[in-house]
């Protein structure tokens, strides 16, 4: 569920929300750091200020979803996405998906302008991949028939783990990555407990992806070792 085994071309085309997602992220990340851009021009219109959205600037509830403030930020998050993003995406359709990242994302964003001072800034899609981390934990409960026990058990700890890291990190927008899991929460379980035929369009389709992979010989422990380093890394790279 959170292996990729497509080719970049067939990556792109089964998830195109993700795919999106992350060329916005690597277009603004290149306008904004190489110096044949106004870089600072830029930075300045686009990432979260409390105080100029409170006087009209509302752009900058979502601008600050897609931009980052290093390469590290840039890397990590984008990969925590390219992870996490694509099973929601197959399970909710693409509309769907792109609403629940960008709601989550406002809605944490939100959530920063009410809690933190005037002067705060912020920037970054860390709100929004909470906001996926806590949608899996509603289709956790709600939709055992969705997500293997192996897979609820991975995205359980991710999340707890990653909750607890954003208490005991500096310099993180704690108030963005509740809310935006909170959101996440709620969203998911109004949806699944209310709107259960949404997901069973896709039953059929899991189905025969589940059926699949249990054909498949168990991968070698040196792959499964890589994608636990890589898992480890993407949890790490939110609290960058």
């Amino acid at each position: 569920m959170f292996t990729r085994r497509e080719s970049f071309k067939e990556f792109i085309a089964k998830y195109p929300i993700v795919s999106a997602i992350l060329i916005i992220h690597l277009l603004l990340y290149i306008v904004t750091t190489i110096s044949i851009f106004p870089n600072d021009y830029i930075l300045e219109q686009t990432i979260g200020v409390n105080l100029y959205i409170i006087q009209g600037e509302w752009w900058r509830l979502i601008t600050p979803i897609f931009i980052h403030g290093s390469f590290s930020h840039f890397l990590f998050n984008s990969f925590s996405i390219f992870l996490f993003g694509p099973a929601l995406e197959i399970i909710l359709g693409r509309i769907r998906f792109m609403f629940l990242y960008l709601a989550t994302g406002v809605l944490a964003n939100i959530a920063t302008l009410l809690v933190e001072p005037l002067t705060y800034t912020h920037l970054g899609s860390s709100g929004a991949i909470f906001g996926l981390f806590g949608y899996y934990i509603a289709l956790i409960v709600f939709r055992k028939d969705i997500i293997s026990k192996n897979n609820s058990q991975v995205i359980a700890t991710i999340a707890i783990l990653s909750l607890i890291m954003t208490f005991l990190q500096p310099n993180i927008n704690v108030s963005a990555h509740l809310f935006g899991f909170l959101c996440g929460l709620v969203i998911g379980s109004i949806s699944q407990k209310k709107e259960k035929k949404i997901l069973n369009t896709y039953k059929e389709e899991f189905s025969h992806i589940k059926n699949s992979l249990s054909r498949r010989k168990r991968p070698p422990i040196k792959t499964i070792i890589i994608w636990g380093i890589l898992l480890l890394l993407a949890i790490i790279g939110l609290f960058r």
